[in-house]
């Protein structure tokens, strides 16, 4: 198979994947949670910290271990049972980069130096809501789950849960915009982060809010699964649009702040950049990443309508030249071809006539 070889063998990649995740694990357990162990780290980050400064939370790392293991098992399983149409080996590679990018996130330096800025908490939320989400999405987790899944699962669990109201109401679009939108807005001009800095329950809540906001705005505009809805192209665009500018015109409001917005950051006394810098940097962060990984996700989806929209072409003309065929052999005219044609805005329009 193309995708196959292009990628490698998919033993070795699950072998890579796996002995990954596996190092991730073993590194949390080996370096000390120094977020409880350490004072809050005041000073300078080398570039040693980008490496080292790893936590081990299993309220996080099992769930993620046990989503790459469950994910792996699936595909294994689906590429032994329907070896002509296997699970392509770049959705496990997306799945697994999800992954990867909320145990980054979580529990990697970014989550360490949150507790003293703004800016680490603005790329947290980026790597949650822009980064992992989409990943996960495109990986198409429900899809595999209906192929490994026996016919009865299916039929008494899975797919009434599919069709349900509530999915239903959920995954709309703009229930998903909206709850995209808010949980920035919300969490950021209320007492709600305050109080996330302060209650590590409250903090976990605020990281699981961003990241079920974004996967259920991302999915009918990216993902690949069975969706209750079937969004076109040129809206799934102008819901990224709007969100583009919503992510800009939150990153502005904090970047023009003129006072610290969180009083828990006033408490915090850094050599290297001040509470205004700090928060006025989060914003630049907010404005200009969030708009930036919107607009690439744009263009893919454009580029993913264009080839959407070549293939409908494709099958068209093809069915055309079928039914010509047919009315060749059946011994009547030959028919006129929509797009050879066109006057007064009729398609298949004789000019002759």
């Amino acid at each position: 198979m193309p995708a196959v070889s292009r990628i490698g063998d998919p033993a070795r990649l699950v072998g890579l994947a796996s002995g990954l995740l596996v190092a991730v694990a073993v590194t949390g357990l080996a370096l000390p949670a120094r977020a409880l162990a350490e004072s809050l780290p005041t000073a300078v980050p080398s570039p040693l910290d980008a490496v080292a400064d790893w936590t081990f939370d299993p309220t996080i790392q099992l769930p993620t271990i046990l989503a790459a293991a469950l994910y792996l098992w699936a595909f294994l399983r689906v590429r032994r049972e329907h070896a002509a149409n296997p699970t392509p080996v770049s959705r496990l590679v997306l799945f697994l980069a999800g992954l990867f990018v909320i145990e980054y996130a979580l529990q990697g330096p970014v989550d360490h130096y949150e507790a003293v800025l703004f800016s680490d908490h603005m790329i947290q939320h980026l790597l949650l809501m822009m980064v992992a989400a989409p990943l996960i999405a495109m990986s198409a987790p429900i899809t595999l789950l209906l192929r490994v899944a026996s016919p009865a699962v299916r039929t008494r669990w899975i797919l009434p849960i599919l069709h349900s109201r509530i999915l239903r109401l959920v995954t709309h679009p703009l229930v998903g915009s909206i709850l995209f939108a808010g949980v920035m807005w919300v969490t950021h001009f209320s007492g709600i982060y305050e109080l996330a800095l302060r209650d590590d329950v409250a903090h976990d809540l605020e990281h699981l809010a961003y990241l079920v906001a974004a996967l259920l705005f991302w999915w009918p505009l990216v993902g690949r699964d069975p969706s209750p809805w079937h969004v076109a192209y040129p809206i799934r665009l102008g819901a990224m649009l709007v969100q583009m500018f919503l992510e800009s015109f939150l990153g502005i409001a904090i970047m023009n702040a003129s006072q610290p917005l969180y009083a828990y950051y006033t408490t915090i006394h850094l050599s290297y950049i001040s509470t205004i810098g700090d928060q006025q940097l989060a914003g630049a962060i907010m404005w200009g990443g969030g708009g930036t990984v919107m607009l690439f996700a744009g263009l893919l989806v454009f580029y993913d309508w264009m080839g959407a929209e070549e293939k409908e072409a494709v099958r068209i003309d093809a069915r055309l030249d079928r039914e010509e065929r047919e009315h060749h052999t059946r011994g009547g005219r030959p028919l006129p071809h929509p797009n050879r044609f066109a006057t007064n805005g009729r398609e298949g329009a004789d000019p002759q006539r």
